[in-house]
């Protein structure tokens, strides 16, 4: 406990959380394998602070979004960064899930780009439907990465996946700063749009965004449906 106040008191509250949760999962671990008898961290959770939710900068108005898309055309830097943020709009994923993209990933012939569990948020895997311009941007980025195994290699090392803050530095060296977009805020975009349009089932549009459902029932239900949908929204 005093380790994960320390954290907390330094302002890291979403760090203290994660690493209680971390611990937790070892002294499970431990208890299966009978190298312990109990989980002390379990009983640590309401013991910390909530973390402070901050919301991600995005564009929510169309026009501005429009503005924004053809900034991200004309801009003049990494060939790869560039398809990063064109794909960012089409496929509502997380930006870790697009920067650490492998090519093996891609299934062209099913045109599905499937994420695997251990790199998503809730820990399942998750399949993107691709739709034309997505394809078309997976096959000009082909040209330049196709022969590594990260779709995005870092600028200095392709062993390394481009660096965590790419993208968000291209857009404030296009003149877009933080409080008006972010990588992340895509998602939100994606989601009050679409939201917004009235053409598409919620559970759809959730389902596109990876999202989980507080309702566990809902959630098991809808587990599987609105692929067709999804697909119909993707293009």
């Amino acid at each position: 406990m005093v380790v994960l106040k320390k954290i907390e008191k330094a302002g890291k509250r979403e760090t203290a959380v994660r690493t209680r949760a971390f611990a937790s999962r070892v002294f499970r671990h431990g208890v299966a394998m009978s190298l312990c008898k109990s989980d002390p961290a379990a009983l640590l959770g309401d013991a910390l602070m909530s973390p402070i939710v901050t919301h991600r900068a995005a564009i929510l108005e169309p026009r501005k979004l429009g503005a924004l898309l053809r900034a991200i055309d004309d801009y003049g830097g990494s060939e790869s960064v560039k398809i990063a943020m064109q794909l960012l709009p089409h496929v509502f994923v997380r930006p870790g899930e697009l920067r650490l993209a492998k090519w093996k990933e891609i299934d062209w012939d099913e045109k599905i780009w499937r994420i695997p569990a251990e790199r998503t948020k809730l820990r399942r895997p998750h399949s993107v439907p691709l739709s034309v311009q997505s394809l078309a941007l997976f096959n000009e980025l082909r040209r330049h990465t196709g022969w590594m195994d990260w779709m995005f290699p870092g600028e200095r090392s392709h062993l390394k996946p481009m660096c965590e803050n790419a993208i968000n530095t291209a857009f404030r060296r296009m003149g877009f700063d933080r409080e008006t977009v972010t990588a992340h805020g895509f998602r939100a975009t994606a989601s009050t749009l679409l939201n917004e349009s009235g053409k598409w089932h919620p559970d759809a549009i959730e389902r596109a965004l990876a999202h989980g459902h507080s309702n566990a029932v809902r959630g098991a239900y809808a587990r599987g449906q609105h692929w067709d949908e999804r697909v119909q929204m993707s293009q």
